[in-house]
């Protein structure tokens, strides 16, 4: 009977520190799930130890203590080698082309039917005979992420996949990134710090604050719970002073601190009681504001 594993990296009390005894704890007994499916987004100020996790999982640093699996199993040599890895900024010789570091890796891995895929899926089909001295960044970070997808992994690991790039580098990025996970099937855990991006791009985040795990969920489910509920009534100073410290009035209306999912109800006992409701919504932060109201204080 096959098993179904639904974790593809899990995160087990890993401890990191640098320095010895009175040096910096990158990395403070931090447990975390990353399932089989869409993009996981590691959000953090600097310092919060994204990098450092992102290495401790591929195998470039050894954690102090904890464990990391892969796919259900401890991570060794075998298990890692079903993750395709883009750590910080590619690096290629300049004078191959996209197609033979692509041929040179697919040796390695015996992989070589994968190089006419690859670069067709990341979009350099056309480009794959010039040298890479002559592309852009974007073409680069393209042949990166083809780099990580030679050998067929199962998951990737990208650590600032966009940065440096101009804002139609930056869509075709993540067009990519989107694709490779809900059409291909490809786990991906990306690092980054454009909030923005992140938002649009991830299903679930986790944002780390000195090593530690301060929020974690799906993007939408973080979003809407730091949501406000907005009403415009008739008189909104007489029903902020009736509801109390949980109401503001502003914008014509009043903002309620309230659960979304209490909202219906106490949308039925204002007209009830006779509040004329002439515009009702809920109201959900972006991400950068959700971020900033779990790190804030970081340095205290």
């Amino acid at each position: 009977m096959s098993i179904t594993v639904t974790e593809a990296i899990g995160i087990t009390a890993i401890e990191k520190s640098f320095g010895g005894a009175r040096g910096v704890r990158a990395l403070d007994s931090l447990t975390l799930s990353i399932p089989t499916s869409g993009v996981y987004g590691l959000l953090g100020r600097n310092g919060a130890g994204k990098s450092t996790l992102l290495r401790v999982i591929a195998g470039l640093l050894r954690a102090d203590r904890g464990s990391v699996q892969i796919f259900g199993q401890p991570a060794d040599a075998r298990m890692r080698a079903k993750l395709g890895m883009l750590i910080e900024s590619p690096s290629f010789y300049p004078f191959l082309t996209a197609r033979e570091h692509l041929a040179m890796l697919a040796r390695l891995t015996e992989t070589r039917s994968d190089i006419e895929p690859v670069l067709a899926r990341i979009g350099l089909t056309k480009a794959a005979d010039k040298k890479v001295s002559g592309f852009s960044l974007g073409m680069k970070q393209r042949l990166g992420i083809g780099a990580a997808l030679i050998g067929r992994p199962q998951a990737l690991i990208l650590d600032e996949p966009t940065n440096g790039l101009d804002p139609d580098g930056i869509l075709e990025m993540r067009s990519l990134i989107r694709e490779l996970a809900h059409r291909d099937g490809i786990t991906v855990l990306l690092s980054s710090h454009l909030l923005d991006e992140v938002e649009r791009i991830c299903d679930r985040v986790a944002i780390l604050q000195a090593g530690r795990l301060v929020a974690e969920g799906k993007v939408i489910d973080l979003l809407d719970r730091e949501g406000r509920f907005f009403l415009k009534v008739d008189e909104p100073q007489a029903l902020a002073a009736r509801l109390g410290s949980t109401a503001e009035p502003a914008d014509d209306g009043l903002y309620i601190r309230t659960e979304a999912d209490e909202v219906p109800e106490l949308i039925a006992s204002l007209a009830a009681s006779g509040v004329r409701i002439h515009e009702a919504k809920w109201i959900r932060p972006d991400l950068e504001a959700f971020f900033l109201s779990q790190t804030r204080g970081a340095d205290a």
